[in-house]
């Protein structure tokens, strides 16, 4: 098992919260933070697109990245939205094991 940060984005602070509540709630992440006011430019349905937006960093563990990414996929209000893992590849090992520990105690929905 490894641990990772998710990184989401979100339409509001307030969609950014809802969804963080759940995931932390659920044990499906650690802890989640939330970046506020992010500029974002994309191609959407053939055209570029602009958007502010809010930036949502999940910790969790790999074992639940599935999860995690399905109970988003069902708040989210975006119809692809973007859900993307990035494995951590070291760091302070009493905070990952804190992501293993605090992950270790979700039971399903």
């Amino acid at each position: 098992m490894s641990e990772l940060f998710v990184y989401m984005t979100c339409s509001s602070k307030e969609e950014a919260r809802d969804i963080g509540t759940v995931l932390v709630e659920r044990r499906l992440a650690a802890c989640v933070n939330i970046i506020d006011s992010m500029h974002s430019m994309y191609w959407w349905n053939g055209k570029v697109e602009t958007a502010e937006e809010v930036v949502l960093i999940a910790k969790t563990r790999d074992g639940l990245l599935a999860e995690l990414t399905e109970a988003v996929k069902v708040m989210h209000s975006y119809e692809v939205p973007c859900v993307v893992a990035l494995p951590i590849t070291g760091g302070n090992p009493e905070f990952l094991g804190w992501i293993r520990e605090e992950t270790a105690k979700y039971r399903g929905n």
